[in-house]
């Protein structure tokens, strides 16, 4: 309590152990600085073998570097959030705004339509007044699929007449707005057999045609925002994926305990609460959960103006959307608007018919929408994008991450699914980063110098990919030639090396231990570290650069599927990787992986044959390790390629391939190149 008597509707905590970390980070620091100092002082002469490798070692090492201080935004300034939904009743009852819902989806093949109206049905069961919540779901394709099928609509569909009207269309891709208010909160009559009031269900399909660029999820988006304020208007609008079911029916007065602050509340843009997943193994196969980003990485933007806007599980002001920008004159002004009793049948109708031409493929035209107003066009990760231009137009967000989970998902279940997954988030951000909204200049004066690094440390995900790929593949191409890389046991430049390898890993650990992981989870986690910026942040760098050269047109939206077939889901259950996919992404793994496992056979076997093994332990002892880490971390890996019989195998062809990829590049190294 202030001075004034004034409760805050919430506080903000700093984390403990801050200076103690700083002084942790320091002495990192320091060591990294010893590296730089070792790779610049030894440069072998011209004419010595290794003098370009190590050139490209220290560019290598000049990268991780700068990356770990990038990434020191994350961890420099944790906060966390704590609500008083116990003072928002007292002070404000049901006097509260409306909050309007969107629910998107997509493909129901890949987000399947039980799983849609399950998430429609979790968030009608907010503990909130029906009447202030109106819920808008922009689904189509689901319809269309029973079209195909059926032949005609399923009868219980044709109880609604938003529905049948797809019986006049055979393509996803070519129809007109189909639009109904399929519950209205405002009808005194609208109760479920219980006699409890029901909030408003909106379904919208948008016009689409072949000539008009639909630009996916924002599309999506912008045209609920533009409907929903004709229907509701709700001053707070919630998005969540269709994938992503309330698992906190309290969620939204948490939401509210930030927006309606007296004193603070005024300047949040957006509430953003973490993703969680309800089918996340045990060790964590995949890495897919998020786990160091949702309870480390976002605490620490937070304390420095707020996290990204994820795309989903995330309350925002309705005119922020909009492109309001912030002003300390502004306060919080939340209208509560009392609905009236009205007729219906004909309301209803005349309304329905007024919003559709809001969803229609030519309204955008010559307006800003999609520019300045709603989610941006021309981005794979367009909420990320909208989040920072927000931010840089003066207001803050909040994270905020309850124990009892708000949203719960469902995570990818297959390699091949993460790997595409974080290809776009990769080339998105990295997209960001070379665009007129990069956080690096545009941003710049705009936010704060720790949230301008800690969009950076993401849109910079992809070009990792190269100081990754030369250091998982060079050094042990070198160990099988015997050029030392790194300093002997015996000299003092191997201390640097070793404290910060040693280091470094032992906090990663600590860090996953404390964000409630396992230490098997770690490890596949690391493994999942090695093979996206091998595969996916690599492919994601090709295609952004060859998009800014003009090598081919914009990135397509690939939607992560949310099924699997039995067989696969046994195997995710067991922690089996997956591997029966065709994908180019594979083949680059299972080729960087046989290179060191090629290396490092062929030099036991030097070792062995010439007695040499205290020569290698004394002269290229981390190159060794390196090496010996990485055929370690690739183990399923090898499964996949020579012991597995099961679908979930490597494709025959993609093992060859890879085989003889690994195998030439060895040879030819050892043979040919000096």
């Amino acid at each position: 309590m202030g001075n004034d008597g004034y409760l805050p509707l919430f506080e903000t905590k700093r984390a403990n152990g801050r200076t103690l970390y700083r002084v942790f980070a320091g002495s990192i620091f320091v060591g990294i600085c010893l590296i730089w100092s070792y790779r610049v002082s030894h440069v072998p002469r011209h004419g010595e073998d290794g003098r370009l490798v190590w050139i490209g070692l220290l560019a290598a090492e000049l990268w991780f570097g700068f990356y770990w201080f990038l990434t020191q935004a994350h961890r420099w300034n944790l906060v966390y959030r704590q609500t008083f939904k116990d003072r928002l009743s007292h002070r404000y009852g049901n006097e509260l705004p409306g909050v309007d819902i969107f629910v998107c989806t997509a493909d129901p093949v890949i987000e399947p339509p039980m799983m849609v109206i399950n998430t429609v049905l979790s968030v009608m069961a907010y503990d909130y007044p029906p009447d202030k919540l109106s819920k808008l779901y922009e689904d189509m394709k689901n319809q269309v699929e029973n079209v195909a099928k059926l032949g005609r609509l399923p009868e219980v569909h044709l109880r609604h007449k938003g529905f049948s009207e797809w019986d006049s269309y055979s393509s996803r891709h070519d129809h007109d707005t189909i639009l109904q208010i399929l519950i209205d909160g405002k009808d005194p009559n609208a109760k479920d057999s219980e006699g409890c009031v029901l909030p408003t269900l909106v379904y919208v399909a948008r016009e689409k045609r072949p000539q008009y660029f639909h630009n996916f999820k924002a599309g999506a988006m912008n045209a609920l925002i533009r409907v929903s304020s004709a229907i509701s208007n709700g001053q707070i609008v919630l998005n969540v994926d269709c994938d992503m079911y309330s698992n906190n029916s309290l969620a939204v007065r948490d939401a509210l305990c930030f927006f309606m602050d007296e004193k603070k509340g005024h300047e949040i843009a957006y509430v953003q609460f973490p993703q969680n997943f309800d089918n996340i193994t045990k060790n964590e196969l995949y890495s897919s959960s998020l786990r160091v980003i949702s309870q480390v990485e976002f605490h620490g933007l937070d304390g420095y103006g707020g996290p990204l806007y994820v795309g989903t599980g995330c309350f925002h002001r309705r005119d922020t959307l909009c492109g309001r920008k912030f002003s300390r004159e502004i306060h919080n002004e939340f209208k509560i608007d009392i609905p009236k009793d009205r007729e219906r049948e004909e309301t209803t109708a005349v309304l329905e018919e007024k919003s559709k031409v809001l969803a229609s493929c030519t309204y955008e035209n010559n307006t800003e929408w999609g520019k300045e107003m709603g989610l941006k066009y021309g981005c794979p990760v367009e909420d990320v994008i909208t989040g920072l231009s927000i931010q840089c137009r003066g207001w803050k967000s909040v994270y905020y991450n309850p124990e009892r989970k708000a949203f719960l998902g469902v995570a990818p279940t297959t390699l091949a699914q993460i790997l595409v997954q974080h290809k776009r988030w990769s080339e998105g951000d990295f997209q960001i980063l070379l665009s007129k909204y990069s956080p690096a200049w545009f941003a710049n004066g705009k936010i704060s110098l720790g949230l301008q690094l800690g969009y950076c440390c993401y849109c910079l995900w992809a070009t990792n990919c190269l100081a990754v790929l030369y250091y998982s593949i060079v050094p042990s191409l070198y160990l099988l030639r015997g050029i030392p890389l790194f300093p002997e046991l015996s000299s003092p430049w191997f201390l640097p090396f070793a404290y910060v390898v040693i280091s470094k890993y032992m906090y990663s650990l600590a860090e996953y231990l404390w964000s409630g992981g396992t230490v098997l989870g770690w490890w596949n986690d690391q493994r999942i570290w090695l093979y996206k910026r091998t595969s996916s942040y690599l492919l994601g760098f090709i295609d952004t650069i060859a998009k800014s050269l003009g090598l081919h047109s914009d990135s397509a939206f690939v939607i992560t599927a949310k099924v699997s077939k039995q067989e696969v889901y046994r195997r995710y259950v067991k922690e089996i990787m997956e591997f029966g996919d065709s994908s180019a992404m594979f083949t680059a793994l299972a080729t960087i992986a046989l290179i060191n496992l090629v290396c490092l056979i062929g030099l036991m076997k030097k070792a062995i044959v010439n007695e040499g093994i205290p020569i290698i332990y004394e002269t290229m002892l981390l190159q060794f390790v390196l090496c010996a880490i990485l055929v370690l971390i690739n183990w399923p890996l090898y499964q996949g390629l020579f012991f597995r019989k099961d679908n979930g195998k490597m494709p025959n062809y993609i093992a060859i391939k890879s085989i003889v990829l690994a195998v030439s590049s060895c040879t030819c190294f050892t043979l040919f190149l000096t």
